[in-house]
């Protein structure tokens, strides 16, 4: 099966490491002019634009959009991959542990996305991401901030289809599970060994099969699927 694969501006936010820098490398590879936010203006992939860029901050994200636009033009493609964990039990978590992973991870997404929209609507296209987790509806002990900003994405991804839909613009989820990062890599084995054993594709993902799903929802191929969730987790959340 062969990728219609169309020339386009890409944003990925937190494109520094982990799957956002997986992202980044593979739209590159597949020739896209590719931008990627970090906080500190640095760490991005050989081949992509990286701007200085906080989501929590809506300044912030004007003067990435303007730069990124200046240089590669308007951004038909955005990825919201940024986002932060404070785990902590409920009963020991502090208001701030939990609008602060609200701010980052959903408002920022936000942000993001409300900027992006301008150009999409203008250009009448658009592809727009929003990178959750199988925690966001399968839940986890320790991360209430952190699913709930993770499954209100989908709320938001459905409402902007039913929004912009008619324009030419999807807007889709894809939920990872455990997958292999510096993060996982630091766990003991033995909580590893548990981990995996709740997995069905008995293994933990890479951030590049994770990649290669975010770049097919952007081509040219996936022009009439939006408001869909899809699960890059082996298993461990079906259903859910």
């Amino acid at each position: 099966m062969s990728t219609t694969t169309t020339p386009r501006t890409v944003l990925i936010t937190g494109g520094n490491r982990g799957i956002g820098y997986a992202l980044a490398e593979e739209f590159v590879a597949q020739g896209h002019r590719v931008a990627v936010t970090s906080r500190s203006g640095t760490g991005g992939p050989d081949g992509a634009l990286t701007v200085a860029g906080d989501v929590t901050d809506g300044a912030s994200i004007d003067a990435a959009f303007d730069a990124i636009e200046a240089e590669l033009g308007p951004v038909e493609v955005v990825v919201a991959n940024a986002g932060i964990t404070r785990d902590t039990l409920l009963m020991r978590m502090s208001e701030d542990d939990f609008t602060s992973v609200i701010d980052t991870n959903l408002t920022g997404a936000f942000r993001v996305v409300k900027r992006a929209s301008k150009g999409m609507l203008k250009a009448r296209f658009g592809r727009i991401v929003l990178i959750s987790s199988v925690v966001g509806l399968y839940g986890s002990a320790g991360q209430v901030n952190y699913s709930s900003s993770k499954s209100a994405l989908v709320g938001f991804a459905r409402s902007i289809s039913r929004e912009l839909g008619a324009r030419g613009i999807t807007a889709n989820v894809v939920a990872p599970g455990f997958i292999e990062t510096d993060m996982t890599a630091e766990l003991p084995e033995a909580q590893q060994a548990e981990y995996k054993k709740n997995i069905p594709a008995g293994r933990y993902g890479s951030a590049s099969e994770v990649a290669k799903v975010v770049a097919w929802l952007a081509s040219d191929d996936a022009a009439y699927i939006t408001g869909a969730v899809i699960p890059v987790d082996g298993g461990l959340g079906m259903g859910h």
